[in-house]
């Protein structure tokens, strides 16, 4: 059932934490750079939760796709004859 040549599904899941991520983080800083008007800001604005969470994501991504990458087994070396 496990075939080397597939691809591991968390590398996918990987991806999509890191674009969704950094979509996240960019809106974030977007509205750091340019805040709502007071009377418009959810009650937790100060807290920057979308900051936080598009760099968590980002990371968690970033691991995943770092740690599930595809790799190509190569034959062992084999230690030199001792003469």
């Amino acid at each position: 059932m496990h075939d080397e040549d597939q691809i591991p599904i968390w590398l996918f899941i990987g991806g999509i934490l890191t674009v969704y991520g950094v979509m996240i983080l960019g809106a974030g800083l977007y509205a750091l750079a340019s805040p709502p008007p007071p009377e418009a800001r959810v009650a937790l604005f100060d807290l920057h939760a979308d900051i936080w969470w598009g760099i968590f994501m980002t990371v968690v991504g970033v691991f995943y796709c770092i740690r599930f990458r595809p790799r190509h087994a190569h034959a062992p070396v084999a230690p030199p004859p001792r003469p």
